[in-house]
């Protein structure tokens, strides 16, 4: 039984998690949309695409600090962008899996959203 509730909430959730990692403006959207439903699956992508659109925010905010900023604002976007690919990843594929390497941390910060 609880395999087949945990299967309808992915499968209802998994739109939402799926357009949460489609920019910024995704984000506020499946935030919107999970806020009348609270669905479990997409609450948790939210989450992680959250963390990594704030990450993405302390970089460019880093990137301006000259020579060294620009240095770790370069590999951070491609640390980043691999973080990114692999949550979108695991919200197509219906799994609830966090980010590499920051994903605990995102989850411990945001889990009282």
């Amino acid at each position: 039984m609880e395999s087949i509730k945990n299967t309808t909430t992915v499968t209802e959730g998994k739109n939402t998690a799926i357009i949460a990692y489609i920019t910024v403006i995704g984000l506020i959207i499946a935030f919107v949309m999970n806020n009348d439903k609270k669905n479990p699956f997409a609450a948790f992508h939210i989450k992680q695409s959250l963390g990594l659109a704030l990450t993405g925010f302390a970089l460019g905010i880093i990137g301006i600090i000259p020579i060294i900023g620009w240095l770790i604002n370069i590999i951070g976007i491609f640390v980043l962008v691999y973080m990114w690919i692999m949550g979108l990843l695991n919200a197509i594929n219906g799994t609830e899996k966090v980010v590499p390497i920051l994903g605990n941390k995102y989850a411990e910060w945001f889990k009282n959203l």
